[in-house]
């Protein structure tokens, strides 16, 4: 059985306002709004909201595929409540920056990729994030930048970011 997605009427109207900043024959352009949209109410983008927001915008299903999964800020499965991306490009590397990630990982105990036990974290790799001066540099669940994240700096975030994780 394959999983469903239904369109509540707040998303859908959430989908026509993004739609409406575009001219009629290009409400395409709408698309990675709508799947933020999608991400934001249900904390990653399913199979089954892609093709609702294909169905919604009237474009093919792998057309919005290919936008999910060009970019890494949309997560295709369920991830820890506190996304770290810890950038790993050159400029980063050259300062610690896979050192960075690689702590990161040891201390919550999960592998590049994976998400804790408890849900709380998922520990990835990013491409240029934009702020080599201040690497290494990650950002969290895409939207809170955090530079120079030495060891000590990345085990206060951490200690941080625990503190405040809800609790189900």
């Amino acid at each position: 059985m394959s999983e469903q997605y239904v369109l509540s009427e707040a998303t859908a109207a959430r989908f026509a306002r993004e739609v409406a900043k575009y001219p009629a024959e290009q409400k395409q352009s709408a698309v990675m709004a709508c799947l933020a949209i999608v991400q934001h109410e249900q904390g990653y983008v399913s199979r089954a909201s892609e093709d609702a927001i294909a169905a919604y915008l009237g474009m093919p299903a792998i057309a919005v595929y290919e936008v999910t999964t060009f970019y890494n800020m949309y997560n295709q499965k369920p991830l820890g409540q506190f996304k770290l991306n810890v950038c790993t490009n050159l400029p980063c590397q050259l300062r610690d920056g896979q050192k960075a990630l690689e702590h990161l990982c040891t201390k919550l105990g999960v592998e590049m990729g994976g998400t804790t036990a408890d849900g709380v974290f998922t520990v990835q790799q990013s491409e240029c994030l934009g702020a080599c001066a201040d690497a290494p540099v990650m950002l969290v669940n895409d939207r809170q930048m955090c530079s120079f994240m030495s060891h000590q700096r990345l085990d206060e975030l951490v200690d941080v970011l625990r503190a405040n994780a809800k609790t189900n």
